[in-house]
């Protein structure tokens, strides 16, 4: 016989004669259900103790607690410096499923009918190799959208707008990946200044969608109302083929450091929910105030349930998790790679095909991950976004300097090619989500722009965000007239990106770099709300041509699969659905070590050809670049391979008519300074 699970009547549940509520904690002595009015949020109508059963859950029922009713949990227990507990402050419902503001700073739980129809519309279960994600904000991809009603915009209703889905999908991206919409609060310090979190990495309730996200219809109709239209949305971008990955923050939440606000956490277990020493002094990993502890079994399970609520029953197809190494750190706050928690999420069958990727590392001891998660995990790999910025900024800045390039370009093909010295044989390329922008730090158009950061606007006196940035302004510093300049920048955008469209793993791009959007310079704009972060929909001829470059690439990663291999190769042995690589020099003969290894080589040719199991055999041949010289290149003879058919170049600033041009083996092409060329290699 099965055993029941305590832990599954957590949260709010209906039956024909009410509800019941489940609460976990370990520490209270006593816990009530407060329930209020239906139209005076402050007019309590009711208090209904919960006893305490097995594992430490909490539970009670009323008649009173029906969808739309907004309640709070009161609780008891003991003093002492692990302790908070406040026996006249109202917290929220941690599996709340829905929130409403009462007064500044106060919020109400609220019971929510959550049925919704779904049709017959399924996950699109885009395979990892097709999978191209695009980072987004759900407010600020649509806030300046002209085709949408003004309504609409900024809201989940206008991310599944026709406008915003074509938008996406005739760019080639497959997985859009919102920045956290579970809802959140601004820190205390931020609304002192005045200012806002725009981000959202703040969390106030792991299992509510942010209600200032839905339009004003959904806000005005309540939680249920905005649940819906948030379904709505993920429905509408499903029907489009397009997935719906969230960025989830279950490191910290909103309580801050143990002086900040009691709301949910801290008021109903302090001593298991956050970590902490013996003299209840919080253990922050997290640089936010407190760290969520996973080591207990409800911290455990409350982020276990919340990814199983919004991957099941909000039909979510992945999740994206803000500093990951917080998660997996054990008792002794050390981080662990078979962590429970860590192995849970990907081995829970509830979970099974929902695309995990990992933030891998923390601001704690220890805290640098990458390449140290365990199997079925995917990670942000900000060692390709480094080896990337370096190869085509720092490196050329570098050079006009002192004349030479400081590294040849090695390095740069063991990013190019998958990461296999970050990501093991078992896990493969598509471990690797590959980045060179993400939300924080500079956006494409200003890594190429700028040298130094422009955040005086956060208040902060510059000192915020980060000062490794490996950019290069290419001879003047934020705006220039100089044509010379603005050219060579563009080129180094179209570098960039054809970077990380063309390389093994799983590439991610940022909303607005395929239109060169700037934030002037500061990269840590999270909280501007504004203008500055928000998308522009107006883009000049120019950036509209650096659409087209990304439309391009994203079309011939997906007809090329030697360009996204899911193993890696292994020399001498054939791998199915590898890519066997050979790399030649600019003459055309096999790399010598010297040549990966000597700055004065910064040219490379490499062929890849796939072993296909579902898909045709494909060949490519891609050549790249790295000096500001022009460089003659001879095509390599490679077996079977009979011409070279040009797909795409980062040298003009418009997709160019020459796409299509066929060369032989031995022909000699010349390649225009810090440039990259895409072919397919075919044969008869």
């Amino acid at each position: 016989m099965t055993t029941p699970d305590p832990f599954a009547s957590l949260g709010v549940r209906f039956d024909g004669s009410g509800g019941r509520i489940g609460v976990w904690s370990a520490s209270a002595t006593r816990i009530e259900l407060v329930l209020f009015d239906d139209t005076d949020p402050q007019w309590v109508t009711a208090r209904v103790p919960l006893t305490r059963g097995e594992s430490d859950v909490w539970t009670a029922r009323s008649p009173l607690l029906t969808p739309g009713r907004r309640y709070a949990l009161r609780a008891d227990g003991p003093t002492g410096p692990r302790h908070r507990f406040d026996p006249d402050a109202l917290l929220l419902d941690p599996y709340g499923r829905g929130l409403q503001r009462v007064a500044q700073g106060e919020w109400r739980s609220t019971a929510v009918d959550e049925t919704f129809d779904w049709g017959s519309v399924q996950k699109p279960a885009v395979p990892l190799d097709r999978t191209v994600i695009y980072e987004a904000h759900v407010k600020g991809l649509t806030k300046f959208n002209p085709a949408l009603p003004e309504n609409l915009r900024g809201s989940y209703a206008g991310l599944a707008h026709p406008s915003t889905i074509e938008h996406l999908t005739s760019l080639g991206v497959t997985s859009v990946q919102l920045l956290p919409v579970h809802a959140f609060v601004s820190e205390q310090r931020l609304l002192k200044q005045g200012m806002t979190n725009y981000w959202g990495y703040n969390t106030l309730s792991f299992f509510s969608p942010h209600a200032p996200y839905a339009s004003r219809t959904a806000q005005a109709g309540g939680p249920a109302a905005v649940l819906r239209e948030f379904k709505g949305m993920v429905k509408l971008l499903h029907e489009a083929g397009l997935e719906v990955l969230l960025d989830v923050v279950y490191n910290h939440t909103a309580e801050e450091g143990p002086d900040g606000p009691r709301l949910s956490l801290r008021g109903l277990d302090d001593s298991s929910y956050y970590r902490q020493d013996d003299r209840g002094r919080y253990i922050d990993v997290t640089g936010c105030g407190n760290t969520l502890d996973t080591n207990s079994p409800g911290g455990e399970r409350l982020v276990l349930d919340s990814l199983r609520y919004w991957a099941n029953e909000v039909q979510i197809d992945g999740f994206r998790f803000d500093l990951a190494a917080a998660l997996g750190r054990n008792a002794g706050h050390e981080f662990d790679p078979e962590h429970p928690l860590l192995t849970a999420i990907v081995d829970d069958p509830a979970l099974a095909g929902v695309k995990m990727i990992a933030e891998p590392w923390d601001v704690g001891m220890g805290g640098w991950q990458t390449g140290n998660f365990p199997d079925g995990w995917h990670e942000w790999n900000d060692r390709y976004r480094d080896r990337a910025r370096n190869f085509w900024l720092s490196d050329v800045d570098y050079s006009r300097r002192a004349s030479d390039p400081p590294v040849g370009i090695g390095g740069f093909a063991t990013r190019l090619a998958g990461s296999s010295n970050t990501f093991g044989a078992s896990r493969g390329p598509l471990a690797s989500v590959n980045f060179v922008t993400a939300h924080d730090g500079f956006t494409l158009a200003d890594l190429v722009s700028y040298d130094v950061k422009h955040n005086v606007g956060n208040g902060e006196s510059n000192r915020d965000g980060s000062d490794n940035n490996r950019s290069f302004n290419h001879g003047a510093e934020g705006e220039t007239d100089d044509p010379g300049i603005l050219a060579t920048r563009r080129k180094a955008m179209r570098n960039l990106l054809g970077t990380l469209l063309l390389s093994a793993g799983v590439p991610m791009l940022t909303a607005g770099d395929e239109i060169a959007r700037s934030q002037r310079g500061n990269n840590n704009a999270y909280c501007h709300d504004s203008e500055l972060t928000w998308l522009s929909y107006g883009p000049t001829l120019l950036e509209q041509a650096l659409r087209r470059h990304v439309e391009t690439l994203t079309r011939v990663r997906a007809e090329n699969p030697a360009l996204r291999p899911q193993r890696f190769g292994k020399s001498g042995v054939r791998v199915p659905s590898a890519s066997e690589m050979d790399w030649y020099d600019a003459s055309g003969a096999t790399m010598s070590d010297e040549d990966w290894t000597s700055p004065r080589h910064r040219t490379l040719q490499y062929v890849a050809a796939s072993t296909p199991e579902t898909e045709e055999f494909n060949r490519i041949l891609l050549i790249v670049h790295g000096v500001e010289t022009e460089v003659r290149v001879t095509l390599p003879q490679h077996n079977g391979v009979v011409r070279y058919r040009s797909l795409w170049s980062s040298a003009e600033d418009d997709v160019t008519g020459d796409d299509g041009a066929v060369f032989a083996p031995g022909d000699v092409v010349d390649v225009c300074a810090t440039s990259m060329w895409l072919f397919r290699a075919e044969s008869d």
